[in-house]
């Protein structure tokens, strides 16, 4: 056995199902070994992809996905999707190969120095510079990729010592039990919530993580809070439930922003900082607040909790509901809201404009889609709106990378996504800007028997960019954001996909689902009407919180 079958062989004592990646010369025996294990090794186009999807994957299971590339290029293209896995909190292991240990201390041909370049995207990353600790350092790895907060750990293993005769085991998993808060925090958080008039709660994907969903449902209905989530938390608790405001992250004014206005305590459960920055919603840091998660408060002038509730949350939750006495009704101005927010959401049902309005387009997404289906969004203007407007039953059935928020996830992502659940129908939101960034994974796409339907939000240029620019400088101002687009229906087609294109508003929905049930990929170009951008820019401004 060499230093490489022994790694191989640790991953799956891990429970590894799948290695995304590209083959290259300095990976050959890692390469062979996987040839002989119970891992299916997907060869993806380009380094990012196989990132993405190992993020996805890894957001969806909560068990690390693994991304292999080579030294040089091939780790430099995967560092993207490593840094997004970082910052979205979704367990990742990346491995890279690497120059010998011989030619390490010279000028060497595509020699970068890994480690380092890896430090400043990861939770933790090492080389391995010996066969005998491999089993060790990759134990380390996955502990630490999938300890909360979860995020991307980096392994960095030499041509010359994977090919090494190596003994050695994998090391028996060993279990995380779970913390629990303290007596005096959960009563001082019981107190805090019986004496307020007005509160909110604002839930994070760290209530998804933990598998909170239904004690934060239980927790909400039986002290008569309304709830507001994250783009990363949709799905927490049901968009239908009647104590659901819907999702809060727009960096402009909205409706949901007039219930932190008059708000007196946010409990805010599960919720990452990096979501959306507390300085949007509590400028001040007058509001009280008490930090309901697994891991204690990051530090922000604006988010100073006056409770920290430290622990598993489900627990923390129903222990909170001992003590804590509220016979009161919910905020009216808050549940006033979900009337404005839900005649807002209607306003666009009939809609008849073309180009399409991007809220008319995500509405009948929303009527299409089941429950437990999945829509995965890239970041662009698009991603603004399907935040905005596509709501969830169930949580993880809408991923929006809302943290490192990099472009080009949706595609790469929609492969892992169907991979962990072949039976749901999966959409993959992109812009024209995105869908250019990653089309390539198509192919693997068809290769390795995913069928998802992308979506493209096609405006022939960065509509969120342009939108900023004139939000900015006014309108008309818009600089270096247009740009040509192939012909994306024969695009799909020539690589033995369905390519359509919507002509008209009443065209989508059977197209949709038309496309929906295909056995191959398919891609949907329907263009969108982005001067709903500015539209809702100016309502904004004009947004009057009294009730």
């Amino acid at each position: 056995m060499n230093t490489a079958e022994l790694l191989v062989q640790c991953l799956e004592n891990e429970g590894v199902q799948y290695v995304f990646g590209l083959p290259g010369e300095e990976n050959l025996h890692v390469l062979e070994a996987l040839k002989h294990s119970s891992i299916q090794f997907i060869t993806t186009r380009h380094e990012q992809g196989a990132a993405f999807m190992a993020d996805v994957y890894g957001r969806l299971t909560g068990k690390a996905g693994v991304c292999l590339s080579t030294l040089g290029p091939g780790a430099t293209n995967l560092m993207t999707g490593v840094a997004d896995a970082n910052l979205d909190g979704a367990p990742l292991v990346a491995i890279t190969g690497q120059v010998g240990t011989d030619r390490m201390h010279i000028e060497s041909h595509q020699y970068l120095d890994l480690v380092a370049m890896f430090a400043p995207v990861t939770k933790w990353n090492k080389q391995i510079v010996r066969p005998s600790i491999t089993p060790e350092l990759v134990r380390k790895a996955f502990k630490r990729a999938q300890s909360e907060k979860p995020g991307a750990v980096h392994i960095d293993l030499p041509e010359n010592i994977a090919a090494m005769p190596a003994e050695g085991y994998p090391l028996r998993k060993d279990n995380i039990e779970k913390t629990f808060a303290s007596f005096a925090s959960i009563r001082a958080a019981a107190a805090a919530i019986s004496q307020a008039v007005n509160p909110i709660i604002l839930v994070g994907n760290g209530a998804i993580r933990d598998q909170a969903s239904d004690a934060v449902t239980q927790f909400a209905s039986q002290m008569n809070i309304p709830v507001v989530n994250t783009f990363m938390g949709k799905g927490v608790i049901p968009y239908t439930h009647s104590l659901a405001l819907w999702s809060v992250g727009l960096q402009q004014r909205d409706f949901i922003t007039c219930g932190f206005d008059s708000t007196d305590l946010v409990i805010a459960i599960g919720y990452d900082l990096i979501e959306f920055s507390p300085k949007k919603w509590n400028p001040d840091g007058r509001i009280p607040i008490i930090h309901v998660g697994v891991t204690p408060a990051e530090i922000d002038s604006s988010y100073i909790p006056n409770v920290e509730v430290v622990g598993n949350i489900s627990d923390s939750l129903f222990e909170i509901l001992k003590f804590a006495d509220r016979d009161g009704k919910p905020n009216p101005h808050a549940i006033s809201l979900r009337t404005n927010i839900r005649a807002d959401y209607e306003e666009y049902a009939n809609d008849d404009g073309f180009p399409i309005k991007p809220q008319k387009l995500i509405y009948d997404l929303r009527q299409v889609m089941g429950p437990e289906d999945i829509v995965i969004s890239d970041v662009g203007a698009h991603k603004m709106w399907i935040a905005r407007h596509y709501h969830c039953h169930s949580p993880n059935t809408c991923i929006i990378s809302n943290g490192f928020a990099a472009m080009g996830i949706a595609i790469p992502g929609a492969v892992a996504a169907k991979l962990v659940h072949p039976n749901r129908k999966v959409i993959a939101a992109t812009g024209d800007g995105g869908f250019m960034m990653n089309c390539q994974e198509l192919e693997t796409a068809l290769r390795v028997g995913t069928p998802f339907v992308t979506l493209i939000f096609n405006d022939g240029g960065y509509g969120l960019v342009e939108w900023k620019q004139e939000n900015y400088f006014g309108k008309g101002r818009s600089s270096f954001v247009h740009f040509g687009n192939p012909d994306f229906v024969k695009f799909a087609e020539s690589m033995g996909l369905k390519g359509y294109r919507v002509e008209s508003v009443t065209d989508f929905v059977p197209i949709l689902k038309e496309a929906l049930a295909q056995d191959v990929p398919a891609v949907i170009d329907c263009p969108v009407d982005y001067r709903e951008n500015a539209r809702f820019s100016r309502k904004a401004v004009e947004l009057n919180c009294t009730v």
